[in-house]
């Protein structure tokens, strides 16, 4: 604020129009010719040059300065410079005839100058513009392919209009009309012609608001055709005609429907949107309107957009106005056709996002419904009707110019103060406006014009955008380096320590390295008797090669060379185990010294080549029997069977196996979540962050755990972070939506969501197109006049996958879709595009719950089924319940998961999911039976249920216990074939044990016991064959093992101590 206190008290600052030169220019009285320019700005002569002389070779050389004061004092003039041009004006000056009293003018040409690189901080900017002629011109007989006419000018200012810090926080909103379609068909382009405005308010600070109004709008006929290229026109243009109208190199970008932000994106209104804007009238504007937007007014939209969302703007048809205002009479400025479009510039406020484009529909204005959509009081026609025609009649108000007509000296500058302040105000949250109620409670005149608009569902086409984002969004590098300061990344390697451990090492190394190389002298030496078996080894033949190895030691000097390989380890030994860096004070401790060191370096010495020359062979460590995934299955395994002391050994063992693999940590933190323990899986998710910082799951849990903590900052941190780590990611975006709809940030979440659903749009696409890839494929291989001998000899696997084609293909026709967003072709183009737009298979609620559900997140989890709960399909579906019933099941929460499971049962009873989670719940209830019945419906489906393993050792638990071992033993064999564990193997060798099938069960126990040599029933089953085989020893070594390692089944331990006592050996305690 104090800046821009110092910047309204600051003194008027100059703007100087320098016009160099022209070239080119054609006279009409061919090619030499006197010229002058003249410069205007808005309503404004700012001045005219001197008659130059020039050619159609030699360039006029006007050198003509010309200048206005820009005021500080009120935004209004910033914002001004921003969209109005300054117009140059070539004029021809044609030699006096006799008896002629003025000289005779010819208007050449014109161009316009943009200021708007002054408000962006330049200082002086150099422009080279063609000058577009005029009707009647000499120019106009110019060759299509000749030389254009082109001016050099410059715009140079002392000082920048803006200091740094403004240009940091202030920002330029850039509005843009393109066209109106679908309008009321009583709209005439043959008829009377009429002005076709828009107008909306825009911020000017903190308190007051301008009146914004474009009206250049055209009523254009069906076969009146745009060009290709539609270059966008000035607001306000002054004096300009013809292609002076024209801003320089500004044209109307073409956007997709899908890249469009509008309430007429959807897929549904493709196709009526095609058939408007070919084959029904519109009206053109095409024109781009600035707006500087101080800082504090910056704040101000900001702030608005959050509280409002939606931004009115109104749309009206008015009269064309007579050429000259009538004096001394108020004029009526009558308005039809009143409308307004409500944009929501909610997206303004997504991070990074500066620009919305789309269509917008126009409603019939009513007072009642702009207050409350918009919380406004008042509408701008009015005040946008005078300034229409004033703009109409080139009366633009507020100029201060160097040099000015009589016509500045009015009211011109205060009527337009009066519109920035008139425009129509905010209310307050929880403010009421007394006029909008009183008119809803008294009966008013409905806009009987403006419901055509509703009725010929009429939109416009706006586009909005800003120099800058008013949120910015967080860069990568940015994001990463916060992670870093949360969770330090962990070092690749460990570091390299010079301690006493470490100088050791080295003297071992070197002490290895020496008796290698001592060790080949020795090979040169003596080698051939060596190799020929010649060598003696007597202890005078030993003396002797001894004293030959030394004589060639010595003489060589390599015997000096290994001593100075062994010095610098030996120096660090010195330094780093005895810490002696300074000399002895006397003769008797370096002596002492010495003979400590030679005695600790002996025997070390021995140490070093005993781990060299060991003559004895190691014991090899086995490799381990079960991998990381085999583990993790375990561990899952335990999960599902609640034996949580054993899950969380097997994750441990994954851990102690490889404490750098990220993947380790996280499902052990996701393990900590599932029993609840959150500080243990919070430092879980910090392990997998520092040890992959681009972990994306790890990201996402540890934001989990923040948000459940209610740091949110920190959360928020790391959510963003894995949406940049995998942009593509849907589950990222929608994990940051649901944060940010946690914390009540609507904006933020709805942007996410959005970026989540386009994805989740263009996978499946993506998916289509793939299976069109291969229908294509087996269609091409399936083609006539192709080898019969080769179809019928087709082997069974490429039948089935042409059979899996034929599906694909039946799929894909049943896929619902709509028109893509191109112009209309044939019909069959149309129809080909209907079937073109695949529907996700899942939502990204439904997929951030599958995620939430695996990791155990059941806050979020809960979270993410209520947003899927609000989508507009027709009702919950089957899934959704399936997936409520398992967050259930985790809470323990089981009459809740079975009200649910009926509810998707009801939606469809052959869902294989729901009657395996119903034998789950069953099962938990105690309720053997139906679980049973459940688990066999289950089975009996074709599609597979998810957890098929559990669904397997739960149903051969219940045939054990209900004696049915024969079924027991066959569904325990599919438990092993799908994914073989030590239960699975377990309940093999007891079914097996049980129908006796001793040879079997004994097979079976020791897979099981390969896989978990310290699961207690694994012994005591095994204890019994042996018993009942009649092997004595090997039956108490395994009932030994069986109590060592705590068998607590009450059950087993009788029957082993039954059978024991029926053979009488087994116990070896008596």
């Amino acid at each position: 604020m104090a800046e821009e206190e110092l910047q309204r008290h600051r003194a008027p600052e100059p703007v100087n129009i320098t016009v160099l030169r022209a070239r080119h220019l054609r006279g009409s009285k061919g090619d030499g010719l006197s010229s002058l320019v003249k410069v205007e700005y808005g309503s404004s002569t700012l001045g005219e040059s001197a008659k130059v002389d020039s050619t159609n070779d030699v360039a006029a050389e006007y050198n003509f300065n010309a200048k206005f004061d820009c005021s500080f004092d009120d935004p209004i003039v910033l914002d001004e410079i921003a969209f109005k041009p300054v117009l140059v004006t070539v004029i021809e000056v044609l030699p006096k005839e006799k008896k002629q009293k003025e000289e005779k003018t010819v208007l050449l040409g014109q161009c316009t100058v943009d200021l708007l690189p002054l408000v962006r901080g330049e200082t002086k900017y150099k422009s080279t513009l063609v000058i577009h002629s005029l009707p009647g011109s000499p120019l106009e007989s110019i060759p299509a392919d000749g030389p254009k006419a082109e001016i050099d000018v410059v715009v140079s200012v002392t000082e920048p209009l803006l200091s740094e810090d403004q240009l940091k926080e202030s920002n330029l909103l850039t509005i843009t009309v393109e066209a109106g379609y679908s309008v009321p068909e009583t709209w005439n382009p043959s008829g009377t012609q009429y002005m076709y405005n828009i107008t909306l308010p825009v911020p000017l600070n903190a308190e007051r608001e301008s009146t914004v109004v474009i009206s250049n709008g055209v009523l254009k006929a069906v076969n009146d055709k745009e060009p290709p290229s539609k270059q966008k026109k000035w607001p306000v243009p002054g004096g300009a005609q013809g292609g002076a109208v024209f801003i320089p190199d500004k044209f109307v970008q073409a956007v997709s429907y899908d890249e469009e932000d509008g309430e007429l994106a959807g897929k549904e209104d493709r196709e009526f949107r095609v058939e408007v804007e070919t084959d029904k009238n519109r009206v053109i504007w095409n024109c781009e309107r600035r707006c500087y937007i101080e800082p504090s007014a910056v704040q101000s939209l900001q702030t608005k957009i959050a509280h409002t969302r939606f931004w009115p703007v109104e749309l009206m048809r008015m009269p064309m106005p007579s050429a000259a205002k009538a004096k001394g009479k108020e004029e009526d400025n009558p308005i039809f056709f009143h409308g307004v479009a409500y944009v929501n510039l909610a997206p303004l406020l997504y991070p990074g996002v500066n620009k919305i484009r789309g269509a917008f529909r126009v409603h019939a204005y009513n007072e009642a419904e702009i207050v409350e959509k918009t919380k406004r009081k008042g509408g701008l026609a009015e005040e946008a009707a005078r300034m229409a025609t004033s703009m109409y009649r080139n009366a633009s108000p507020s100029i201060k110019a160097g040099k000015t007509g009589k016509d500045e000296k009015g009211g011109g500058k205060d009527k337009d103060k009066d519109a920035a302040k008139k425009p129509s105000q905010m209310l307050k949250p929880g403010q009421q406006a007394p006029d909008a109620m009183s008119e809803v409670e008294a009966p008013a005149s409905q806009n009987l014009e403006g419901m055509q608009y509703d009725e010929a569902r009429t939109y416009i086409i706006l586009e909005f955008s800003l120099q800058r984002p008013m949120v910015p969004k967080r860069a990568p590098e940015e994001l990463a380096k916060r992670v870093a300061e949360y969770i330090p990344p962990r070092p690749l390697f460990p570091r390299r320590t010079n301690g006493a451990q470490r100088a050791v090492e080295d003297f071992h190394q070197q002490v290895a390295n020496i008796g290698n190389m001592v060790l080949e002298e020795f090979r040169s030496e003596f080698g051939n008797q060596l190799d020929n078996g010649q060598l003696p080894c007597s202890n005078d033949a030993q003396e002797e090669r001894k004293r030959k190895l030394m004589y060639e030691l010595n003489t060589s000097g390599k015997y000096f060379a290994f001593k100075e390989q062994l010095k610098h380890s030996v120096v660090k030994i010195v330094r780093e185990k005895y810490l002696k860096t300074s000399a002895f004070n006397n003769k008797e401790e370096l002596q002492a010294f010495l003979s400590e060191l030679y005695v600790f370096l002996v025997d070390q010495m021995h140490a070093g080549i005993g781990k060299v020359l060991s003559l004895e062979d190691e014991t090899p460590v086995p490799a381990p029997l079960t991998d990381s995934a085999q583990l993790k299955h375990f561990a899952r395994e335990a999960e599902v069977n609640e034996d949580f002391g054993l899950a969380a050994k097997y994750y441990q063992e994954r851990l102690a196996r490889n404490r750098n693999d990220a993947d380790h940590w996280f499902d052990y933190g996701s393990f900590c979540l599932l029993i609840n323990d959150i500080s243990k899986a919070e430092e879980c998710f910090k392990e997998t962050v520092s040890i992959n910082a681009q972990h994306l799951y790890g990201l996402l849990l540890y934001g989990v755990i923040c948000s459940v903590e209610e740091r949110n900052e920190v959360a928020e941190t790391f959510f963003e972070t894995a949406s940049c780590v995998d942009q593509d990611s849907v589950l990222a975006w929608t994990m940051l939506g649901l944060f940010y709809d946690g914390i009540n940030n609507d904006i933020q979440a709805e942007y996410a969501f959005m970026q989540a659903q386009k994805i989740n749009q263009a996978n499946a696409v993506a998916k289509m197109k793939q299976q069109q890839a291969i229908e294509q494929q087996a269609n091409a291989s399936q083609a006539p006049g192709g080898n019969e001998a080769k179809i019928t000899e087709e082997p069974a696997s490429e039948k089935a996958f042409s059979q899996d084609n034929q599906r694909i293909r039946s799929a894909t026709s049943n896929m619902q879709g709509s028109k893509m967003g191109s112009r209309p072709g044939s019909a069959d183009q149309e129809e080909q595009q209907k079937e073109q737009i695949p529907v996700p298979e899942s939502s990204i609620f439904m997929i951030a719950v599958e995620f939430l559900l695996e990791v155990k997140a059941t806050q979020f989890c809960e979270r993410a089924l209520a947003h899927e709960l609000l989508i507009p399909r027709g009702g919950p579906t089957a899934v959704y319940y399936v997936a409520l019933a398992r967050l259930k099941l985790q809470r323990k929460e089981l009459q809740e998961a079975q009200d649910s499971l009926n509810q998707a049962l009801l939606l469809n009873y052959q869902d294989p999911n729901a009657w395996s989670i119903m034998g789950h719940l069953r099962y938990l209830q105690g309720n053997m039976p139906e679980a049973k019945d459940c688990y066999e419906r289950t089975l009996a489906f074709v599609a597979d249920a998810r957890e098929m393993h559990a669904i397997y050792l739960r149903l051969a638990s219940i045939y054990l216990q209900d004696g049915e071992f024969q079924r027991a033993k066959d569904t325990f064999l599919l438990a092993c074939k799908h994914s073989p564990s030590c239960i699975s193997w377990l309940g093999v060798g007891i079914a097996c044990y049980r129908l006796g099938e001793m040879s079997e069960a004994e097979d079976a126990l020791c897979e099981a016991n390969i896989l978990n040599n310290s699961d207690p029933e694994v012994w005591g089953y095994l204890s019994l064959v042996c018993l009942q085989t009649e092997r004595q020893l090997e039956a108490e070594q395994a009932y030994k093992y069986a109590i060592k390692v705590n068998l607590k089944d009450g059950e087993l331990l009788k029957e082993i101590q039954a059978v024991q006592e029926q053979v009488g050996y087994g116990n070896p305690q008596f």
